[in-house]
């Protein structure tokens, strides 16, 4: 288990936006969290601008503002959201226990959409680049 998985959803997402969470709590798995919970609250119109808005923030709050790829983020809350509309799950830890391959296989999955490595290219970190190979939903 997971150190953010102490702090209930609400301290978690509160912590988060006003960037006082422990920037080692926010993990791979702290960020499909992030956006599991912002999709079950928002359209996932509004929930994109509004988690890239709020990591890129964190990122330069906790003096890593190169970190943040807006390709990444878009593209695991399109997956994110592609995993829910095939889920019953009610908490987050249901639903990554359903879908263990967002958190152990997310590189994989990336790869089945991208030809290319979006983790390190510089376009990709400032603006979203479509899959090339297979379109989200």
């Amino acid at each position: 288990m997971e150190a953010h998985t102490l702090l209930s959803d609400t301290t978690f997402e509160k912590q988060f936006q006003e960037g006082s969470l422990d920037p080692a709590l926010f993990t791979h798995e702290a960020h499909l969290r992030l956006a599991w919970l912002y999709l079950t609250q928002y359209r996932v119109e509004s929930a994109i601008p509004k988690i890239c808005t709020e990591i890129k923030r964190f990122a330069g709050r906790h003096g890593a503002p190169d970190k943040f790829n807006r390709t990444v983020t878009v593209a695991a809350v399109k997956a994110i959201r592609h995993f829910m509309l095939k889920s019953k799950a009610k908490s987050f830890r249901e639903f990554i226990t359903e879908f263990p391959r967002l958190k152990y296989h997310f590189k994989d999955l990336m790869a089945a959409h991208y030809s290319f490595d979006i983790y390190n290219d510089p376009k990709a970190k400032q603006y979203f680049l479509r899959p090339d190979v297979v379109p989200f939903d």
